[in-house]
């Protein structure tokens, strides 16, 4: 067998250990901290040497910082003390191995001194940045609280089909700049053709909370006809399905989404906030929440919210949107707000705090994989 095969087998065989090989103690957390840790060091060293390629405008400041250096510094020292304990304690040394050659490589990369090796050549660039970035404020925001409050014990921070959810991330994080360019271009256009000076300039004047709320409420009202739709045309259920096609819900999830899906529900939701004439900040904000909320609705959360479910999305709320029973078919499409499957008569929250049995499409007929399912909703005469 290829090396670098049986090792890739060796490490997901590590990270899909069964709970009683990764309690504490054992070197698996400290293993999986030292390799995402490491892995995270080495993908700032390659931002920092090709920042061109791989920053974004919106973070170059950031990256560029020399706090940002320091917190590198601190990054590589973890990784490597974590990759040390896995190696002491833990007889498998593949994980401990994986968080130190990455380091190691990082290192000898420039570490927390690496310049910049190639001009900016374009305006052009990968959000690297912002997958690392994105990667480890939810991760190390929603495994440990996954993992501590969970409603599905046995489901584990590496379950069925984490690497294909995985990658979904990776390639909406770098492919950031033509996703956000897409996005926002029928809004930017028809706010060029429309002339709302006056009015805009009243909207952008609101207090920030009042903003706030109405982008929530406007994006999530045309997001719940624009998500219903997807469920009810044939030809755009094919996309929507890969979403559902998810067996297993929790903080990563949600990543899972066809690409021109992705498009089109951002495309629309977008438009209140551009065309109206929000102020930047309250846009900008908005975006952070919703990246964040729609996080939250997928996570393995088992947390009980009492009245506030009659008000906001909760993970139970949204399970019961992907669960795979009879009774979770085409229910709570909205993201922020129940009220509008209430007032569009698709609501569903049992009352005795039930939540689905499973997730996924009956008989699931989507494959597995993220290119095959990027083909999936184009070929017709093969859909079940």
């Amino acid at each position: 067998m290829n090396p670098i095969h049986e090792t890739r087998l060796k490490l997901r065989r590590e990270l899909e250990a069964p709970p009683a090989l990764r309690k504490f103690g054992s070197g698996w957390i400290s293993g999986v901290l030292g390799m995402m840790l490491g892995l995270a060091a080495l993908g700032a060293v390659i931002m920092m040497r090709f920042p061109g390629v791989f920053v974004m405008k919106e973070s170059a400041a950031l990256v560029a910082h020399p706090g940002f250096r320091t917190g590198m510094m601190v990054l590589m020292v973890l990784a490597f003390l974590f990759a040390m304990l896995s190696l002491l304690l833990r007889p498998s040394k593949v994980l401990g191995m994986t968080g130190m050659v990455a380091v190691l490589i990082a290192v000898t990369l420039g570490g927390s001194q690496a310049q910049a090796v190639a001009p900016d050549m374009t305006p052009l660039y990968f959000g690297l940045d912002f997958f690392v970035l994105r990667l480890l404020f939810t991760g190390f925001l929603f495994i440990p609280l996954e993992t501590i409050f969970p409603h599905r014990e046995e489901q584990g921070i590496f379950r069925y089909e984490w690497r294909e959810d995985l990658f979904y991330y990776l390639v909406s994080s770098m492919m950031v700049q033509v996703l956000t360019w897409l996005s926002f271009m029928p809004a930017q256009t028809l706010f060029a053709i429309t002339s709302w000076t006056e009015f805009r300039a009243w909207v952008a004047a609101l207090p920030f909370a009042v903003q706030f709320i109405a982008i929530m409420f406007l994006t999530d009202l045309v997001q719940y006809w624009v998500h219903r739709l997807f469920h009810r045309i044939p030809a755009l259920w094919r996309f929507h399905a890969v979403h559902h096609s998810a067996q297993a819900m929790d903080w990563i999830a949600g990543a899972r989404m066809h690409f021109f899906e992705i498009l089109a529900l951002r495309s629309t939701t977008v438009i209140p906030m551009i065309v109206l004439g929000f102020s930047q900040g309250a846009v900008n904000a908005y975006i952070l929440v919703v990246y964040l909320y729609a996080t939250f609705v997928h996570s393995n959360l088992g947390w009980k919210f009492g009245f506030l479910e009659k008000l906001l999305v909760t993970p139970r709320f949204h399970h019961w949107h992907h669960g795979i029973e009879k009774e979770a078919i085409d229910v709570n499409f909205a993201v922020h707000f129940p009220l509008f499957d209430k007032l569009f008569g698709t609501h569903h929250m049992p009352e005795n705090g039930r939540w689905p049995e499973g997730y996924g499409i009956g008989g699931h007929p989507v494959p597995k994989g993220y290119w095959q399912q990027f083909l999936h909703p184009f070929k017709r005469k093969k859909q079940s």
